[in-house]
């Protein structure tokens, strides 16, 4: 099977040579951690783990821009624009285990808006890489307001990470936040407004 994308929609295939190379990779490392890659439990563990690792760093061929300019939309409006809540799930650059948490974003159009759901999007593309959270706050920052010039941008961050929790200081309740604000939202009182919105929601 392919792995074909088609303007910012994934295709759920896996590219056939990158997904052998893969599963011997995995087995490998099955085998240095002295497991037996041939009993039954563990038989086609590195192709599982192949495809996984496909699918959970596919953002590498989304292109972020190209799903906001695929539904811009012009549109009269000035307002504040705010999507919150948005699920996301990445891994760690630094040991590949997983972060998890949801992002706030709001832009404020200046002639153009986009479709709800590519917000989300644009968030799902970045979060499918190999990430760090300070990284992915600005990156979703910089896709809005590259693809449509609004007055402002803003998001907020807010994410558990396993490698605090499963290793290292094995810290279990720990939330890291960040954020990244441009234009309007570098006005305190834009910005207040932004995070009053959201704020029932913040740890």
């Amino acid at each position: 099977m392919k792995n074909e994308i088609i303007g910012y929609e994934r295709i759920d295939k896996f590219n056939p040579e990158k997904l052998e190379k893969l599963q011997e990779h995995y087995a490998a490392i099955l085998e240095l951690l002295g497991e037996d890659v041939t009993r039954e439990g563990l038989e086609k563990t590195p192709l599982r783990v192949a495809k996984s690792m496909q699918f959970l760093t596919q953002g590498y061929t989304m292109d972020p821009k190209e799903i906001l300019l695929s539904a811009r939309f012009k549109e009269d409006y000035r307002q504040m624009v705010v999507v919150k809540d948005i699920e996301l799930f990445s891994l760690c650059e630094h040991h590949m285990i997983p972060f998890i948490g949801k992002a706030h974003v709001a832009y404020i159009p200046n002639g153009y808006i986009t479709g709800l759901s590519k917000i989300a999007r644009v968030v799902e593309a970045y979060s499918r890489r190999l990430q760090v959270q300070e990284r992915l706050t600005t990156q979703i920052k910089e896709a809005i307001n590259e693809a449509l010039h609004p007055l402002g941008v803003a998001v907020v961050i807010e994410a558990r990470h396993l490698c605090m929790s499963m290793r290292g200081v094995q810290k279990q309740s720990s939330v890291t936040t960040t954020s990244d604000f441009v234009g309007a939202f570098e006005r305190s009182e834009t910005r207040a407004e932004f995070l009053q919105l959201i704020g029932s929601n913040l740890h």
